[in-house]
């Protein structure tokens, strides 16, 4: 799903400032969720957000995430696509379709 290059350059940034050391994945889960916090800042007081701020900010997210994905030698693609299976079968089309109720009470 992530193309080599992206990996490839994430390792390397990484590598040049000897980060690896901070970067178990508690610290990288905890990076995603205050990244995920200044992402939705950018929409504290409405849904005008700034679009360059909102790309910094979502390319943040991206990156802990892909570097927690690949401390735990996951391949992105395939959790994704997993998990997209598990909510396929919880959400059924002819239950969910248009529908924003959890699975749950459907």
């Amino acid at each position: 799903m992530v193309d080599d290059r992206v990996r490839d350059a994430l390792r390397a940034f990484v590598a040049e400032r000897d980060w690896a050391q901070f970067h178990t994945p508690e610290n990288l889960a905890k990076s995603i969720s205050i990244e995920a916090g200044e992402l939705l800042e950018c929409f504290q007081w409405g849904a005008d957000a700034d679009p360059q701020a909102v790309q910094e900010e979502l390319a943040d997210v991206l990156s802990y995430c892909l570097h927690l994905v690949d401390a735990l030698g996951l391949d992105p693609g395939d959790i994704v696509l997993d998990k997209l299976e598990k909510t396929r079968a919880k959400y059924p089309v002819e239950k969910a379709r248009g529908s924003s109720t959890k699975y749950d009470q459907l």
